[in-house]
């Protein structure tokens, strides 16, 4: 038979407390109490909506159903178990046990006073040492006859890198024992002279001058000797005796880094064939603008490291030029790094911290220490049951030890290495908050 319009909704009712009523047996377990009197009233509420008249049925049969929703929608999230909010003024904290804590290397250091040395970076590139770069020339012309030196091979101080003929040079050796001979023939000839005017058969006028024959001939050897030495010859000729051959040897030991000599190729007096380099020092060049220059000068400590290779090298500025450039405004400065593994290589780019003087700071934490978390700096405080976030104010830094203004007492033990993780951590349990 036809239900009339409030049968309807009193059926709707009664069907939703049944629901509502099975809903608070399943979470019993947790909240039994709640759920009966939640129930109880969905009840009440349910036989007031079937006793209800309304003239408009359809109205009635929809507020009846949308109340039901709600409740029954209100009724599940009360019986969810909720995410313990973080208490007012209490720091949060990740728990761990000491051996999580070993597993994960967590390292641990204490909150001490240290003196702080806080620096100005600037960029810069490495570059030959000057006073230990030669650009060889072979000041005198001529062809090379062999090259047997190598770009990028290691020379030694005196090593042959390539032979030149040159006619200069066998003129320059053919004067050499020109004079020479006559330098023999004049000293036979003082000898005989002397011998003579000793015996008193010759006058002493031929004696004196068979002297002075000789010391112009000795020092005609000497000018002959010099004009060799200036070019680096030698006085006597090469393989076979040849008076042309000209020998190109190394200044100094260290690396061929240019080379522009072939075989065969002729070459000017005044051209730049090799440039050797010795590479155990180089330099770390630096600009400086007129504002830095009172915190730059020579003699201050600074450290070099390459964001490329990880390498890092102490040295102190050993140059500041005291002219500004006309168009940069700034001046150039340097650092002499010592360079045995070759690791600094020219033309590579590096950071140049000038150290200021120490300062006494009397907190202080290792810079890894310090996270950020929700645009604020924390650093983990060591807890019985884990680590606590402790929000902190910095202030001076080395890079490697951060000045504590606010938040953290001296004395205190921190997560050191790795906290990171807590890090981490955090967020995850940020994450299941919010879900």
């Amino acid at each position: 038979m036809a239900m009339s319009k409030q049968q309807r909704a009193a059926v709707v009712a009664i069907l939703a407390a049944g629901l509502l009523g099975g809903a608070a047996i399943l979470f019993a377990g947790k909240g039994g109490n709640t759920s009966g009197e939640a129930a109880h009233g969905h009840a009440e509420h349910g036989d007031e909506h079937g006793h209800e008249h309304d003239k408009d049925g359809k109205k009635a049969e929809d507020k009846a159903e949308d109340k039901a929703g709600q409740k029954a929608a209100a009724h599940a999230g009360a019986s969810a178990p909720a995410a313990q909010p973080q208490a007012e003024g209490k720091p949060h904290v990740i728990a761990l046990t000491p051996a999580q804590i070993e597993q994960a290397g967590i390292g641990m250091a204490t909150a001490a006073a240290a003196a702080l040395r806080s620096s100005v970076d600037f960029p810069g590139e490495i570059r030959f040492n000057d006073d230990r770069t030669a650009h060889v020339v072979p000041r005198v012309a001529g062809v090379a006859q062999a090259v047997p030196a190598n770009l990028g091979q290691a020379v030694r101080k005196g090593e042959v890198l390539a032979l030149i003929a040159s006619t200069s040079v066998a003129e320059q050796r053919s004067e050499l024992l020109a004079a020479q001979k006559r330098e023999a023939l004049a000293r036979a000839t003082y000898a005989r002279e002397k011998t003579l005017w000793q015996e008193k058969i010759s006058a002493e006028q031929d004696y004196q001058q068979a002297r002075a024959a000789l010391e112009e001939a000795q020092i005609a050897v000497q000018n002959a000797r010099q004009k060799l030495t200036a070019i680096g010859a030698a006085e006597r000729g090469g393989t076979g005796g040849a008076l042309n051959q000209f020998v190109l040897r190394a200044p100094f030991d260290g690396i061929v880094v240019e080379k522009h000599l072939s075989l065969g190729e002729a070459v000017k007096e005044d051209a730049s064939v090799f440039t050797v380099s010795d590479l155990s020092s180089v330099w770390a060049e630096f600009v400086v603008s007129a504002r830095d220059l009172d915190r730059v000068r020579v003699g201050e400590a600074v450290t070099v490291h390459s964001s490329a290779s990880d390498t890092q090298a102490e040295g102190k500025v050993s140059y500041v030029g005291a002219l500004l450039g006309e168009q940069t405004r700034t001046a150039k400065a340097r650092v002499t790094l010592a360079n045995p593994g070759t690791a600094w290589r020219p033309g590579l780019f590096v950071t140049v911290s000038v150290l200021g003087a120490p300062v006494q700071a009397p907190v202080t934490v290792a810079a890894d220490a310090v996270q950020q978390v929700d645009g604020q700096s924390v650093v983990f405080v060591a807890m019985p049951d884990g680590f606590a976030v402790q929000p902190v104010q910095t202030g001076r830094t080395d890079g490697k030890l951060v000045e504590v203004t606010q938040g953290l007492q001296a004395g205190a033990r921190y997560a050191a290495a790795n906290s990171f993780i807590l890090k981490s951590e955090l967020g995850k349990a940020s994450a299941g908050h919010e879900h």
